[in-house]
C-alpha cells in the first residue's frame, strides 16, 4: 500500500518567509556598532570633520557638523580607535568591545597641538607697538595667547577703522561692521577697551562697543587677547580687543594727509535716494529741525515723510598730525601728540530684495508670507516681496590729543580722545510683485486669467481685486549721531630699588607701581526715525456702478498701510537719547623676582573700580 503526502503552497510560503526572517535576524544580530562624539578638549565645543580610524579594520569616519561619527556593522570583538585632526594632539582609545547587536559609545576630546621649539636668543630692541616687529615682541612677551596687528599694516591694507582692520585678526570676526567677535563668541563674552579702558556703550540692545568709531589716523595698533587672564573683567572670558592710540613719536612729526573716493552707484548720479530736509551737517550736529514737536495733533510736521532723489554727495576725508619729545637739562623728557580727522562718506544701492516666504501646511510648497489678518480665499491680504532701495550719507571726525612726562623711575601720561558720527540713512521698500504672482502661488483660488497683469488695465481681474496683494511702499528715515569720549590719567612708578635674597632659593627685584584714573562716555543720539506706509490701488472698473449709470473707471489712488514694526496708524516717528558714563581706577603693585634657576617671574595684586552710569530716553 503506498501512502501519499499532501503539500500546502500556503504552508510552504509561509515557513520560507520564516526561515528568512530568522536568517536576516540572526545576520543582524552577527555584527554591532560604534558611535560617539568628539570634542574639542580646550573649549569643549564639538570638532567638525575630526578623522575616526578602525585600526584592525583600516575604516575611516568622519565627524558631522555636531561631532558626531558612527560605524555600523562591525563584527564583534575587541578593536583601536585613532582620533585624529590638523593642530590637534592624536588620542587613541584602545580596548573598545563591540558586541553583537549592540552599539558601543566612545567619546573623546583632542587638545590643540603646541610645537616645543629649542630655545633661541634675540636682540633687545626697544620697538614701537606700531610696527609688526614690535608687535611680534610683544606676543612673545605676553601671558596669553595675543593677536595684533599695527597701524602699518593697517595703512598697507587700506582699512579706515578698527572695526574694518580687526577682519584681518584670526580668530576675530566683525558683526554689522561694528561689532567684535571673538573665537565665535558673541558680544557677551568680548571686552572692548581703549589703552586698557574698559569702553562704555550707548547700544540699546547688546553690551558690545561699535569699534568703527575708531579711523585709522588714531590708532597704532589693535591687539586681541583670546584666553582669560586674572587682570580681565569678567566679561572678557571670550576674549578682549584694545585699541591702543598713537603715542608721542620719537622725533617731532608732521602729517597731513587727504583723498576722495569714487563709488559707481553713487558719484554724480542725481538719482540718489534721500529725502527734503535729510543728510548730514558739516560738524555732524543737527540744527534742532528734528526736535520733538509740541504743536496740535493733525498740523503738519516739520520736515519730509516720504523719500526723494537728489544729487548724490562727494566722499572724500583728511587727517591732520603732529608731536615730538624734548628732553629738559635735568634729564626729564617731556612730549607730545595731537591729531585730527574729518571723514565724509556716502553709499546707495538699488534693487536689493527683501522676500518672505513660508509653508502654510506641511508638504506643500513655499509661498509669499502674507501679514494681514486675512488671507488669499478672502480676496484681502498683504505679501512681503519687497524691492529695496537706500541711501546712506555719514560723516566722522575726532581729534586725539596725548602729553607725557618721564623722568627716572617716573612717568606720566595724560590722554584725551573724543570722536563723533552722523548718519542719515532713507530706505524705500516697494512690494510690486505680489499682484503679478497670485495665480502662481494661489491656482485654487486666482485662474490664468489673473497672468500678464496690466496695471494700467481697469478691467484686468488683479486690478477688479484691489485688496488681494495690493502694492505697497514703506519709507523709513533714520537719522542718528553718535559720540564716545575719553580723559585718561597714568602713571608708572618704580619707588625704590631693592636686593633681597633669601637662601639662594629667589631674588626679590625691584618693584613697579602702575595707576590710572580715566573718564569715559559715549551717547547715542537719533532725533528722528521716520516710518510711513502706504498701499496703491490701481483704477479698475466696477460693474455695479456701470449698472446704475455712474462712472464704472475707479481711478488710481494711495491708501494707508500700517508695516508690522509700526504699532498704530500709517505713520509713527521716534526720538531716541541713551547716554552712558564709566569711571574707572586702577592701582596695581608688581613685585618681579628671580628664582633658583635664574628665570625670572612676578606676583601682582591690584585694585580696580568701574562705576557705569547709564540713560535710556525713548519718544513716539
Amino acid at each position: 500500500m503506498k501512502r501519499f503526502v499532501g503539500f500546502n503552497p500556503r504552508t510552504i510560503i509561509i515557513s520560507i518567509v520564516s526561515i528568512l526572517c530568522f536568517s536576516s535576524g540572526l545576520y543582524a544580530q552577527t555584527f554591532g556598532g560604534i558611535r560617539g562624539t568628539v570634542y574639542d578638549k580646550d573649549f569643549e565645543v564639538p570638532l567638525v570633520n575630526a578623522q575616526v580610524l578602525i585600526a584592525q579594520t583600516s575604516e575611516k569616519a568622519m565627524t558631522s557638523d555636531e561631532g558626531s561619527y558612527y560605524f555600523g556593522q562591525v563584527e564583534p570583538g575587541t578593536y583601536t580607535l585613532v582620533f585624529s585632526k590638523d593642530s590637534y594632539t592624536q588620542q587613541i582609545a584602545s580596548d573598545v568591545v563591540v558586541y553583537p547587536g549592540q552599539i558601543t559609545n566612545v567619546n573623546i576630546s583632542l587638545a590643540g597641538e603646541f610645537i616645543e621649539r629649542e630655545e633661541f636668543i634675540v636682540q633687545d630692541l626697544e620697538l614701537g607697538g606700531s610696527s609688526e616687529i614690535g608687535l611680534l615682541n610683544l606676543k612673545m612677551e605676553s601671558s596669553s595667547i595675543l593677536d595684533s596687528i599695527s597701524s602699518d599694516f593697517m595703512s598697507k591694507g587700506g582699512y579706515s577703522d578698527a572695526a574694518s582692520a580687526l577682519q584681518a585678526v584670526s580668530g576675530a570676526t566683525v558683526q554689522d561692521g561694528k561689532y567684535a567677535i571673538i573665537r565665535g563668541l558673541s558680544d557677551r563674552y568680548v571686552n572692548s577697551q581703549l589703552n586698557g579702558v574698559r569702553l562704555p556703550t550707548a547700544d540699546e540692545d547688546i553690551r558690545a562697543v561699535q569699534l568703527d568709531q575708531y579711523p585709522s589716523a588714531l590708532v597704532e595698533s589693535i591687539q586681541v587677547s583670546k584666553t582669560f587672564t586674572p587682570d580681565q573683567q569678567g566679561d572678557a572670558s571670550g576674549g578682549a580687543v584694545n585699541v591702543i592710540t598713537k603715542g608721542i613719536p620719537e622725533e617731532t612729526i608732521f602729517d597731513f594727509s587727504a583723498q576722495t573716493g569714487f563709488n559707481s552707484q553713487s558719484t554724480g548720479s542725481n538719482d540718489y535716494l534721500t529725502y527734503n530736509g535729510g543728510g548730514v551737517d558739516f560738524w555732524g550736529i543737527d540744527d534742532g529741525s528734528r526736535d520733538i514737536h509740541s504743536g496740535s495733533l493733525g498740523q503738519s510736521w516739520t520736515g519730509a515723510v516720504g523719500v526723494t532723489r537728489d544729487k548724490a554727495p562727494l566722499d572724500y576725508k583728511w587727517s591732520l598730525s603732529g608731536g615730538g619729545k624734548y628732553e629738559l637739562d635735568n634729564g626729564a623728557t617731556i612730549g607730545g601728540f595731537g591729531s585730527f580727522f574729518y571723514e565724509q562718506n556716502s553709499s546707495f544701492f538699488d534693487g536689493g530684495i527683501d522676500d518672505k516666504y513660508w509653508v502654510e501646511d506641511p508638504g506643500e510648497a513655499m509661498t509669499p508670507q502674507y501679514s494681514s489678518n486675512n488671507s488669499p480665499e478672502q480676496d484681502e491680504f498683504y505679501t512681503s516681496l519687497f524691492d529695496i532701495t537706500q541711501g546712506s550719507e555719514e560723516v566722522k571726525w575726532g581729534t586725539l590729543g596725548t602729553l607725557g612726562f618721564d623722568i627716572e623711575n617716573h612717568s606720566l601720561s595724560l590722554l584725551y580722545v573724543y570722536t563723533r558720527s552722523a548718519k542719515d540713512v532713507a530706505t524705500l521698500a516697494e512690494d510690486t510683485r505680489g499682484k503679478a504672482s497670485l495665480h502662481k502661488y494661489w491656482p485654487e483660488f486666482y485662474g490664468p486669467e489673473f497672468d500678464n497683469y496690466d496695471r494700467h488695465d481697469p478691467c484686468h481681474p488683479a486690478n477688479i481685486a484691489r485688496d488681494a496683494a495690493p502694492y505697497l511702499r514703506t519709507h523709513t528715515l533714520e537719522y542718528t549721531e553718535r559720540t564716545t569720549q575719553s580723559i585718561q590719567l597714568k602713571g608708572k612708578h618704580t619707588p625704590f630699588e631693592l636686593d633681597y635674597s633669601f637662601r639662594d632659593w629667589f631674588t626679590l627685584l625691584p618693584p613697579e607701581l602702575d595707576w590710572g584714573i580715566s573718564f569715559n562716555s559715549s551717547t547715542l543720539y537719533q532725533p528722528d526715525k521716520r516710518q510711513f506706509g502706504e498701499k496703491w490701488w490701481a483704477s479698475y472698473y466696477n460693474r455695479v456702478y456701470d449698472l446704475t449709470g455712474r462712472d464704472p473707471i475707479l481711478p488710481e489712488l494711495y491708501r494707508p498701510f500700517k508695516p508690522p514694526n509700526i504699532n498704530l496708524g500709517n505713520l509713527q516717528r521716534i526720538w531716541k537719547d541713551i547716554s552712558e558714563d564709566s569711571d574707572q581706577y586702577t592701582f596695581n603693585l608688581k613685585v618681579p623676582f628671580e628664582q633658583w634657576n635664574q628665570e625670572e617671574g612676578y606676583l601682582k595684586v591690584g585694585i580696580f573700580n568701574d562705576s557705569v552710569k547709564r540713560k535710556y530716553d525713548l519718544d513716539s
